[in-house]
């Protein structure tokens, strides 16, 4: 890795993550164009970060160039402005009045952006709308139902601890899956002919995860990260079509198996030895996992006098799985504190139950980090995010805690026994329909990208770029099938 790619990465992990500080050259830039961002003035804030990075060092133009970058990411979250959503809600809900979508927004339902004197509206406000109040939800057209869809997953989470309880380990039920994965350039994104850069997430090495091997590839697969890198890709290469997409396309297979920590008696369960050097990473802050005044409260409240560092987690998960709801995310590369987001505003994707749930174990001294990859469940196929927790002496368990809160509150067709039993099924085990590509979170890929990512956070998507620039989402796609195939 040069310098200069070393150095970006630190003064992006450093702005993006962290209290927002200036470069060497000019010590309050990024200050003064993130209160300009949030007052709303986003072309005075590209104007002051651009007539920066005219000037800047070296080592200072990657973070500068990222800010910028990052209010078009803004812009493009916040596309909708408030007739596209007053459309977009009527197409849902039939007997929708223009007074009731006024109430609505005055009363803060809709995530919301002044950018330059214009109201805008997140671009997914209407499903959001429908995730974060049932009583509007039940007025959606037409009614969505996947009874079939949440008995599975309950039946299958059954089986998962039957069959650990039986053979007294908590890996079962294994499956062998075959995996497709495509990432494309869009047409155009990239002139014809210069070389497009592709990382494509692979399964990585873990008790339940094994047997991967690639059966085939649209160009060759010019490396694989390490099977225990905390950020598991295949880098790919190859020239951008003169027509159409420039499409990198990996087949491979695996196995992954059901998990299972059900049987852990709890009084056997150890704190952590936060000198442990496998361990003290997992005990400490990091991005998007800060211990904010807000979030030592929180803890706390929910912790109480709980001594048993297991139960103490239990309580955590339960909290946030009782209390939180779902709600489709701003990109993550644009959110500076994704668990401080996610705790201020009572709501959050996977990803950002996940951080919040990792950033209240590490404050209590539970060891707990990232996984993530996708969750390919039939019929419920889409990236995923959730964690694990080290509980000695038994080792690291897996802890959905997204999964929980829609066993708590969306999975309505079971009974209130049934999303017990599910809800506390994800707090220590997880089913088989898992491509965890990742085992932690704001991680480098192997090779490093020359330039800013696309998610500088999580790694599902896959990543692209070209000679001159990162190739962000808006001029790529991606897409993903599993089959099962004979079991191993």
């Amino acid at each position: 890795m040069n310098r200069l790619t070393r150095t970006g990465i630190a003064l992006l992990l450093a702005a993006l993550f962290f209290p927002v500080s200036g470069t060497a050259a000019e010590p309050d830039i990024l200050s003064k164009a993130a209160q300009l961002e949030e007052s709303g003035k986003f072309r005075e804030a590209e104007a002051l970060l651009s007539g920066a990075l005219t000037t800047a060092a070296t080592d200072e133009r990657a973070t500068l160039a990222f800010e910028i970058d990052r209010l078009r990411r803004i812009r493009l979250d916040y596309g909708l402005s408030q007739e596209g959503l007053g459309r977009q809600l009527k197409r849902s809900i039939p007997d929708v009045t223009e007074a009731e979508i006024a109430r609505w927004i005055s009363e803060g339902k809709f995530d919301t952006r002044v950018i330059d004197d214009t109201l805008r509206f997140l671009g997914v406000s209407r499903s959001n709308l429908f995730w974060r109040n049932p009583d509007i939800s039940a007025r959606r057209r037409p009614a969505e139902n996947d009874s079939a869809g949440e008995h599975a997953v309950l039946a299958n989470a059954d089986a998962i601890m039957n069959a650990a309880r039986l053979s007294g380990t908590p890996y079962v039920l294994p499956l062998r899956f075959a995996v497709t994965m495509k990432v494309s350039a869009d047409s155009g994104a990239v002139p014809p002919g210069d070389t497009v850069r592709a990382w494509i997430p692979i399964p990585r090495r873990y008790e339940h995860q094994r047997e991967f091997a690639v059966t085939s590839s649209s160009s060759p697969v010019l490396s694989i990260a390490p099977e225990d890198s905390p950020i598991r890709s295949a880098y790919m290469e190859q020239s951008a079509a003169s027509a159409g997409p420039t499409v990198f396309e990996l087949k491979y297979t695996y196995v992954s198996s059901g998990v299972s920590f059900h049987a852990m008696d709890p009084a056997k369960v150890t704190s952590a030895d936060p000198r442990a050097a496998d361990l003290a990473p997992y005990l400490r802050e990091a991005p998007h996992v800060v211990f904010t005044d807000r979030l030592k409260e929180a803890s706390r409240a929910i912790v109480g006098d709980e001594r048993n560092p297991l139960l103490r987690a239990r309580r955590i998960y339960m909290w946030i799985a009782e209390n939180f709801m779902y709600s489709y995310a701003h990109e993550y590369s644009t959110i500076r504190n994704i668990s401080d987001f996610c705790l201020t505003k009572g709501y959050g994707d996977c990803g950002q139950h996940t951080l919040l749930f990792i950033a209240l174990c590490r404050f209590d001294g539970i060891p707990a980090r990232w996984q993530s990859g996708w969750y390919t469940f039939p019929g419920g196929k889409t990236i995923h995010d959730w964690a694990e927790i080290y509980a000695a002496p038994y080792g690291w368990m897996p802890v959905d805690v997204d999964m929980g809160v829609f066993a708590h509150r969306y999975f309505t067709s079971l009974t209130p026994e049934e999303r017990q039993r599910l809800k506390e099924f994800f707090f220590g085990g997880l089913d088989q329909y898992r491509i965890a590509a990742n085992a932690d979170h704001c991680q480098v890929l192997d090779p490093p990208k020359r330039f800013y990512r696309s998610d500088t956070v999580d790694f599902q998507r896959g990543e692209l770029e070209s000679v001159n620039a990162n190739i962000y989402f808006d001029r790529s796609s991606f897409s993903l099938t599993a089959e099962q195939t004979p079991a191993p």
